[in-house]
């Protein structure tokens, strides 16, 4: 049984909790947050409003991260070098170079996991989409388009200030939003040549941050890439994944995976889980990623999202802003399916 603790107890917090409350091999023994209020919040935790005061008490094995940004990458530090194993909210830090730091920490700590929540990549419709682009029955990756157009109030940022300001969010619709989206484009892609992109604010809001963001990516392979995300919606729609091929088009939408082939024929392939509630857009795989991370300390396997893999992300990210200050486009440089 693997003792577990949370860090942080905003709007992602229940469901790290409820996965943590529904997983046999974990205890949720405490919980961390600055704000007293929450005190009561989660019976059979204890409270603790340091996070050092409560891993120097508790015998904790693992930590879950649900942080402002801004303090992801100082927490995880901490826990990492004090031999507690991380489960860390996305993003992997606020930038690449805090990013890149985290994944040697990872390295280094040879007995320490570091696992960041990218769990759309247990969707179903997204693993049956990599099965079939693996197959090859479709053919190479022509193109692969990526759409968020979702929907956030002044109010948003309003409640939570650090939300809207660049050194605390590192960003805004890109990292906050759209950053699985992002995950999952380089996912298909692969190795990345080049991202020529704009990044705007479109509505009237006091933040430093983007509300709205695009780019035209080119891969390695002659793919084309589109990437268009905006919180600019009257309302939060779905996510759309499409990927072009040579026999036919692989979209996924409204939590569908569909296939079109080349006489037009479309078919239903996949559905994702959903969350139910207000917060269904966060997705239902939350639990897969918590439970395969787990399950990795346990069997000693490396079945999870590790540090490195959360870095090409945050290298789109920092491409697109810098093109769009530049008015050109980024050249690439790392391997992108494998450590920076």
């Amino acid at each position: 049984m693997l003792k577990t603790a949370v860090i942080g107890l905003g709007d992602i917090s229940p469901i790290h909790i409820l996965a943590i409350q529904a997983n046999p091999m974990v205890e949720l023994c405490a919980v961390c947050d600055i704000d007293e209020a929450l005190r009561d919040s989660v019976p059979g935790a204890k409270f603790y409003e340091y996070y050092q005061e409560m891993i120097e008490t508790e015998a904790i094995d693992c930590v879950h991260l649900c942080l402002p940004h801004h303090l992801h990458y100082p927490v995880a530090k901490y826990c990492m070098e004090q031999g507690v194993h991380v489960f860390q909210e996305k993003p992997l830090g606020l930038n690449t170079e805090e990013g890149l730091t985290l994944v040697k920490l990872e390295e280094k700590h040879k007995n320490v996991r570091l696992c960041v929540c990218l769990q759309n990549r247990f969707n179903e419709s997204f693993k049956k989409l990599q099965k079939l682009l693996d197959s090859g029955i479709y053919g190479k990756v022509l193109g692969v388009k990526g759409i968020v157009t979702w929907s956030r109030p002044p109010s948003y940022y309003e409640v939570k200030p650090w939300r809207g300001k660049l050194d605390q969010a590192g960003g805004g619709v890109m990292i906050n939003q759209a950053l699985h989206t992002l995950d999952l484009m380089q996912l298909i892609g692969g190795k990345m040549v080049s991202i020529k992109g704009e990044v705007s604010r479109l509505l009237d809001y006091e933040i430093e941050v983007e509300d709205t963001a695009i780019a035209n990516i080119t891969f390695d392979s002659g793919a084309r890439g589109l990437f268009f995300a905006t919180i600019a919606n009257a309302d939060n729609d779905s996510v759309e994944l499409q990927v072009l091929l040579e026999k036919g088009k692989l979209t996924i939408k409204d939590s569908i995976l569909f296939s079109v082939d080349e006489m037009g024929n479309k078919e239903r392939l996949a559905e994702d889980a959903k969350l139910p509630g207000s917060k269904f857009y966060y997705g239902a795989s939350h639990a897969k990623l918590i439970d395969a991370f787990y399950e990795s300390i346990l069997s000693d396997t490396q079945a999870y999202v590790h540090a490195w893999e959360a870095v090409p992300s945050l290298k789109m990210i920092e491409a697109i802003r810098k093109s769009s200050q530049m008015k050109k486009a980024i050249f690439m440089e790392g391997q992108y399916n494998g450590k920076s």
